[in-house]
């Protein structure tokens, strides 16, 4: 007697997808509920507290109004991003150089390995002082304490993602008689950056506050001078205003990388789709 064989199971006997699968898919819908809660608690649960120690939305968003209204907002907008967007390419760039430096050559890595944990233990805000007396008040002076923080980062993750480089990937270049640029652009820079990538948006939030503190300590402009201005006059309102345009900007330029990463990165995606 013939057994029966067994069928695959067909897709109306699968059985539906259950509500938290459902909900998994759509994570942009999540982290907007999430938002929407979070500011409406906020707007119920924040008029019941003194104004002096805090606002609600409502009341920022017309603070954000009366700041855009009369231009304060977007002069410090600009005034922040032109340190920013200087001092955050020269920390992405000089990073990767020293770490692609000192992965390749061990005497580099010898001589300027002391120097870097000192000055990666050492807290930065220690040498704003000394910054303010070597590059003055202004665009400099804030590009170099800008940049005192946020580019170790890079630099570790540089060097680590190329020392992570597996010996056989480079044995098959030699095997092929690849020249060393070639090996470097070919091999050695695509595997490692993942590492760069990850070091890229640790830098760049580490300039966002970078970019404040210097305001803090240096002249008093941009967002970080409108937040010390606002808690000065203890205008909590007003006071939110920048602190949300920051986060706001941090969020933004966050997305925005993990938009050149995922471009960057389609080998991945494919290999994991592979395995």
């Amino acid at each position: 007697m013939d057994m029966p064989i067994a069928q695959a199971p067909t897709r109306a006997h699968r059985p539906p997808p259950s509500l938290a699968s459902r909900i998994k898919a759509h994570p942009n819908a999540v982290r907007a509920v999430s938002v929407i809660v979070f500011f409406i608690a906020w707007e119920i649960f924040g008029r019941d507290v003194n104004p002096l120690f805090l606002s609600y939305p409502s009341k920022i968003f017309a603070a954000f109004q009366d700041i855009t209204a009369s231009g304060a907002l977007q002069k410090a907008m600009w005034a922040s991003f032109v340190p920013f967007a200087i001092g955050t390419v020269v920390s992405i760039v000089g990073g990767i150089i020293i770490g692609v430096l000192i992965a390749h050559f061990w005497w580099l890595e010898y001589t300027l390995d002391p120097f870097l944990n000192a000055l990666y233990a050492i807290p930065r805000i220690a040498l704003v002082p000394l910054v303010i007396l070597w590059a003055g008040l202004e665009t400099t002076g804030k590009v170099a304490i800008l940049v005192s923080i946020a580019i170790f980062p890079m630099i570790i993750n540089t060097y680590s993602g190329i020392k992570d480089v597996r010996g056989a990937l480079l044995e098959i270049g030699r095997a092929y008689c690849a020249s060393p640029v070639q090996i470097f652009w070919k091999i050695t820079l695509p595997a490692a950056t993942p590492y760069i990538m990850a070091g890229v948006r640790l830098t760049v939030g580490l300039a966002i506050i970078g970019m404040i503190v210097a305001e803090f300590f240096t002249a008093i402009t941009g967002l970080g001078g409108l937040i010390v201005f606002y808690a000065n006059a203890f205008a909590t309102a007003k006071l939110f205003v920048p602190i949300i345009v920051i986060g706001v900007f941090g969020v933004a330029l966050t997305e925005l990388l993990a938009m050149v990463e995922r471009r960057l990165l389609v080998w991945r995606a494919s290999e994991r789709e592979r395995h």
